[in-house]
């Protein structure tokens, strides 16, 4: 940890994760116990997984985006080809139909 101080002078934004982790690792014999509390503040710090979620997020944003272009430009080539395209404005039941 640097100097344990943030930009405006206070505890710096992980000092509660890494007071945790300094507390466990002075308790135990065993430093594979503290790995949690080591990841959090790791975490913390660099925010390597939340960066990886926001990525999955954005990816899967993209996807869908293509997707539905994709359904749009299927929908005009069938208009384009001459196909009736019902928009479902008009409500005929089966009954005028057999007059």
């Amino acid at each position: 940890m640097a100097s344990g101080f943030g930009y405006s002078g206070g505890r710096s934004r992980c000092f509660v994760y890494w007071q945790e982790f300094s507390k466990c690792y002075a308790q135990t014999d065993n430093p594979v116990v503290c790995r949690p509390q080591s990841d959090d503040y790791l975490e913390c710090l660099h925010g390597k997984k939340e960066l990886a979620r926001a990525k999955e997020v954005k990816e899967e944003l993209i996807r869908q985006a293509q997707a539905s272009v994709k359904e749009g430009q299927k929908a005009a080539d069938i208009a384009a080809a001459g196909g009736v395209v019902g928009v479902g404005l008009i409500q005929r039941s089966t009954d005028e139909g057999s007059k």
